[in-house]
């Protein structure tokens, strides 16, 4: 069974099942999304007010989550990460519709699990505490905070939906000094600091038009999450990826992909090798990977544009876009520059 729930003062109106807290509806929207935290009933930021409709909290002890005081409770307050509805709903809650309403914290974390993705490519699985949960957009990024002040930046490659641990690609840069810690010192379960999260590259939702996104190297991490949260939350718009490297081994995820383009009939995907190797066998797509979306795409002018990578390739297309009627403000992207040492 399922209920339906408005929220004051936006008027957004979305369905919540019986069984799922309001919070976990809400994610799956395509518009603005509650703001929380922990998601376990402890910190507060999730509160609203119910304005008509009941709600019930069974999976607390209590008959509350421990966030809630008794005196919130009388006063019509609710957990919402927590609130499981029983009828329509009204609800009163501010709702996070940019990247400037989420709360940016600094946070210790643990890392859970290390995967050699390439011999260049680590990807970082990062445990919170179990009272914190990093709320964010997809797309965003976190700055680790090492013991001497300095900082490196990483986006976060999994969907906010998906939040129980944060994924990182990191790429092996030669001399560097984090990335040579990551591959060659670092032990699982080590212990890092992060702020976060930061940056203004996230899918808006308040377009119609076909998505183009771009990624060079690494700068696949921020279009995976992009594009997992797109699909979870039923976005209907063409969604046509192109993945930029230097050979087959670069392409880290490559089956990921492709099998989103067979699952998702909006969706297509399109690899892009600028230095195949004679052992890749390689029969796709060649050279610079913006040169093969300005083949495919002589008029940009009805799109949107994502790109993250290399500050070389998104500064080569801007001109090449532009030139193929893509308005300046239809490009978004994150230029993925290494930290000095």
């Amino acid at each position: 069974m399922f209920y339906h729930v408005a929220l004051k003062p936006s008027g957004h109106e979305f369905r919540v099942a019986e069984h799922e807290s309001v919070l976990d509806a809400a994610l799956r929207e395509k518009g603005g999304v509650l703001p929380y935290g922990c998601r376990n009933g402890t910190c507060g930021s999730c509160m609203g007010k119910i304005l008509a409709g009941e709600i019930v909290y069974p999976d607390c002890p209590q008959g509350r989550p421990p966030g809630l005081s008794e005196r919130e409770q009388a006063e019509g307050k609710a957990l919402l990460c927590q609130a499981r509805p029983r009828s329509d709903l009204v609800i009163e809650a501010r709702e996070v519709k940019a990247g400037g309403d989420i709360a940016i914290k600094i946070l210790p974390c643990r890392v859970e699990m290390r995967e050699l993705l390439a011999p260049d490519v680590l990807r970082l699985y990062l445990r919170l505490p179990s009272t914190e949960r990093l709320q964010f957009l997809a797309g965003q990024y976190v700055d680790i905070l090492l013991a001497d002040g300095r900082r490196r930046s990483f986006s976060l490659a999994n969907p906010p939906h998906a939040d129980e641990l944060l994924e990182l690609h990191a790429r092996r840069v030669p001399g560097g000094y984090f990335t040579e810690y990551l591959f060659d010192k670092m032990k699982e379960k080590a212990l890092l600091r992060f702020q976060g999260p930061l940056g203004t590259f996230f899918l808006r939702g308040d377009s119609a038009r076909p998505i183009i996104l771009i990624g060079g190297g690494t700068g696949f991490a921020p279009l995976k999450g992009i594009l997992e949260h797109a699909f979870h939350v039923g976005l209907d718009r063409s969604l046509h990826l192109y993945w930029g490297a230097r050979a087959k081994a670069d392409l880290y995820l490559d089956e990921l992909p492709r099998r989103w383009a067979r699952e998702q009939p909006n969706f297509r995907y399109t690899p892009v090798l600028s230095e195949p190797r004679p052992e890749d066998g390689w029969e796709g797509r060649s050279g610079w990977v913006h040169e093969a979306v300005a083949a495919d795409h002589p008029d940009l002018s009805g799109h949107d544009v994502y790109m993250s990578g290399p500050p070389p390739m998104i500064e080569a297309a801007k001109s090449v876009f532009a030139a193929q009627g893509l308005p300046e403000e239809r490009l978004y992207y994150d230029s993925f520059e290494y930290a000095p040492r």
